[in-house]
């Protein structure tokens, strides 16, 4: 599977952060039921691989990768207990040819130019845009896209159900990233059918 691929399976990508590793698969089957089959967990808290790993076991229908990859350990880790892919907030070379090197797909975190160059220059030509609000949202979306005309951006940090179809409109952007699809509340408060309304919402989500 190529990275670029998670955008056929719907216009957001969630970021989940998972505290209980128990909610982990009602979590997930609350997504999946609302049409959302990526998932991408982060590596925010202790239990996130172990949740992950119930994931995979329990919803093979679920397409799960890690969040939060910061180094080789990290990638090594999440394509032992079978992550489909991985998400990283900003970009090494060493993190890169890793996870080319190990065959875990990776979609690399960027806010420069500069990092773009050095994710293209390793092979990388869907990435993520992180802080995506904070560092210019689409207005630098929109300015990238000239000098780097043959990469895709999935816009993470910042980034709402109301703004996804702005996001969405600009054609560097097949896919967002979307951590207001599991609010804490919810979460901890089991309350999984809100979260599938939620997930219902951000599937429906059109390009303008």
């Amino acid at each position: 599977m190529k990275t670029l691929d998670l955008a056929n399976y719907g216009p957001v990508i969630p970021v989940i952060v998972i505290d209980k590793v128990e909610d982990a698969v009602p979590m997930a089957e609350a997504l999946l039921a609302g049409g959302i089959k990526v998932l991408e967990v982060t590596l925010r808290t202790a239990c996130a691989m172990d949740a992950m790993d119930r994931i995979i076991k329990h919803l093979p229908e679920a397409i799960v990768g890690a969040g939060t990859v910061r180094t080789k350990a990290d990638a090594s880790a999440a394509k032992s207990i079978g992550c489909q892919f991985a998400v990283s907030p900003g970009y090494t070379s060493e993190l890169g040819k890793h996870c080319l090197d190990i065959g875990l797909p990776l979609l690399p975190g960027v806010s420069t130019g500069s990092e773009v160059m050095m994710a293209n220059n390793d092979g990388y030509y869907f990435l993520k845009l992180f802080p995506a609000v904070a560092v210019g949202g689409i207005n630098l979306l929109k300015g990238f896209a000239g000098p780097f005309s043959d990469v895709k951006f999935c816009p993470t940090g910042g980034v709402t159900v109301q703004s996804a179809s702005d996001f969405l409109s600009l054609p560097n952007v097949p896919v967002c990233g979307g951590t207001w699809l599991t609010p804490k509340d919810l979460v901890a408060n089991k309350n999984w059918e809100e979260i599938t309304k939620l997930a219902k919402e951000a599937s429906a989500i059109k390009r303008l």
